[in-house]
């Protein structure tokens, strides 16, 4: 997989302070997460517990902790939970279970909301590395999806994002394949810190690496991975 940073030209020295402040290059990650009423009781504990593990990872890494920016949206309903920050400022939710599964309405306020992410760190010469878009679901979408399928089908082709899929066990892996590029895969029974864990580190990879750059990470399907083919 090859990460890359896209230079742009050098914005308002006066712009926002978050940026005076801190100029490194942004890894931008968002989380579109499944909190609809099938996750509850034990998914949605565990997956909170995912959450915190992918924080206090990244915040042991001083570079990662400099430059990976969170965006977490939850659907069911559709609700932005954390605009773009970086991670000493993401605080994770405590998650609750409820309503029906609008994948297709979640993924595409959640490129709405990077898009415009995007559009800030050009605006204050902030260089960026491509944007991660990271989807768990324990179910089918229950609302039209398919312009959201060509949403992350245009941004993968332009090099503008990359698109993970995860299934949690019940999760229509048939759609799955229909809106991800890349093959989706499922979790391991409900290992979602160990799926977090791994996000954290390949999150860490990119930000130490150089624009351009091959960067290797671990298969999430190997035999001590987190998930299985999908």
């Amino acid at each position: 997989m090859s990460d890359h940073t896209e230079q742009v030209p050098h914005g308002d020295p006066f712009g926002p302070g978050e940026f005076v402040d801190n100029p490194e290059p942004r890894c931008p990650c968002l989380l579109l997460l499944d909190s609809s009423g099938s996750m509850q009781g034990e998914p949605i504990r565990e997956l909170n517990e995912g959450i915190a593990t992918f924080r206090r990872e990244l915040l042991d890494d001083e570079l990662a902790a400099k430059r990976v920016e969170v965006g977490l949206v939850t659907f069911g309903p559709v609700r932005v939970v954390s605009d773009f920050q970086s991670v000493d400022h993401f605080q994770p939710p405590k998650l609750t279970a409820g309503g029906d599964t609008p994948i297709g309405k979640a993924v595409v306020q959640g490129l709405d909301t990077l898009r415009k992410r995007k559009e800030l760190y050009r605006a204050s010469g902030i260089a960026y590395y491509r944007p991660w878009v990271f989807l768990v679901t324990d179910g089918a979408p229950t609302d039209n999806w398919q312009p959201a399928a060509e949403a992350v089908r245009s941004g993968e082709e332009a090099r503008a994002l990359m698109f993970f899929a995860i299934g949690v066990q019940g999760a229509n892996m048939d759609i799955l394949r229909r809106l991800s590029l890349r093959e989706p895969v499922k979790l391991k029974e409900l290992r979602f810190r160990d799926c977090f864990s791994w996000l954290s580190s390949s999150l860490r990879a990119m930000s130490r690496s150089r624009p351009g750059e091959q960067v290797a990470l671990a298969s999430p399907t190997g035999p001590q991975g987190w998930a299985l083919a999908g």
